[in-house]
């Protein structure tokens, strides 16, 4: 089966074309700054990439193109070759606990957790509509960024805030990054032979979070309402007392808008910083010894310990596995280090010499990096969301 996966942003198309059940990739590409100027899109096919410039005055452009592109390359010779879509969305709220058939009755469920999540579901449900449009006999499946946390209890969902929030406006922890955290769990399960796998998951990029599985399912993650909890990120604050939000508001006259700006866009190793929000530039700036980007490091990584170690007490010491995966926590084999040192007192070591061994970019991309002292064992392993998404379509479709 030729599967096609779909991420689609406010202004941005991602996808991957995959063959399963071999796993193979045939195509994958990324349309940017749609319904903007200077918009653009890149494809790659067996690791060469071409990048094209184009107008893309909204999605329905970017699924044409995407269209022209499959058979043009050979991927397909007509889209009746498709056998599947696969749509990540961000949010299913509390209703979707599995990807499931994308039906008009799904859609319209989908369009109750706008509010949940303005900038991307319209934008997500509008690509929908558009590769319904292009494919109307083509099966398509939603797998969505929460359901794998709704295994959740809630004892860990709630907030302490008057419950009727929660049962009036759906105010509660709805976590993301879930197909991540699943295509891990998955992954680990595999590899050790154990279901019931307990295992601390670290999915740390430019956007990050940290999610405890207890025998296999999830059991608590930081992020929560929004993505913008837990961990400090590229960008996002993460944790903060909420009431520095009116009091800032107060000083300085900014709206509620601007003040949620600030704290999505401005804020995490930018507003540390100063000037950096990816790592790779907060790397350079401490070893030229700036002083912020020095600050702004130390901060993440005390953020990820102080979660590492909660998650390791949630689950009585009895760990299976603790994962490092995503952008930063694949590659960044220094701040890996730094983090694990920091685990000492709960039994968890470094082995300096294999952690080095580890990274995208060189010949081996994963495997373990604990010494044979270390009470649990430390693997990096590269996440897969878009095979997540094709798995969950194949399985559904099939």
């Amino acid at each position: 089966m030729k599967i096609l996966t779909v991420n689609a942003g406010s202004s941005s198309l991602k996808f991957n074309c995959i063959e399963l059940p071999s796993e193979k990739e045939l195509i994958s590409g990324y349309f940017e700054k749609i319904g903007m100027s200077g918009s653009f899109y890149n494809i790659k096919i067996d690791g060469v990439k071409t990048k094209t410039e184009v107008e893309l005055k909204d999605h329905n452009d970017a699924v044409s193109f995407l269209k022209e592109e499959l058979i043009k390359n050979n991927i397909v010779s007509s889209l009746d070759e498709i056998d599947g879509v696969g749509h990540r969305l961000v949010h299913g709220g509390d209703r979707f606990k599995e990807s499931v058939l994308i039906t008009d009755e799904v859609l319209k469920e989908c369009e109750k957790f706008n509010d949940l999540a303005p900038l991307h579901n319209p934008a997500m449900l509008s690509c929908i509509r558009a590769f319904k449009s292009a494919l109307p006999n083509t099966p398509m499946v939603g797998v969505f960024d929460t359901s794998f946390h709704q295994t959740i209890p809630e004892l860990k969902f709630l907030y302490s805030v008057p419950y009727d929030w929660y049962q009036n406006y759906g105010i509660r922890k709805y976590g993301f990054h879930g197909t991540s955290h699943k295509y891990i769990t998955k992954t680990m399960q595999k590899m050790l032979n154990k279901e019931d796998i307990n295992m601390i998951c670290c999915h740390i990029g430019s956007g990050g979070s940290i999610c405890c599985v207890k025998e296999g399912k999830s059991y608590d993650t930081t992020m929560g309402f929004s993505p913008n909890a837990g961990l400090m990120m590229g960008t996002r604050s993460g944790d903060i007392d909420y009431s520095i939000i009116p009091y800032y508001m107060d000083k300085t006259g900014k709206s509620i808008t601007e003040v949620d700006h600030i704290l999505n866009k401005e804020s995490g190793l930018l507003g540390i910083s100063g000037e950096y929000s990816d790592h790779r530039d907060i790397e350079t700036g401490m070893n030229e010894g700036n002083i912020r980007c020095i600050l702004a490091n130390d901060m993440y990584i005390d953020r990820i310990v102080g979660y590492i170690a909660k998650y390791f007490v949630e689950l009585d010491g009895k760990v299976d596995a603790l994962v490092f995966t995503a952008g930063l926590g694949e590659n960044a084999r220094e701040f890996r280090e730094n983090i694990i040192n920091k685990l000492s007192s709960l039994g968890i070591f470094i082995d300096k010499e294999e952690n080095n061994k580890i990274a995208s970019y060189l010949d081996k991309n994963e495997g373990i990096i604990s010494s044979s002292a270390s009470k649990v064992p430390v693997y990096v392993i590269p996440t897969n969301e878009e095979l997540m998404i094709a798995l969950d379509t194949y399985n559904i479709i099939k």
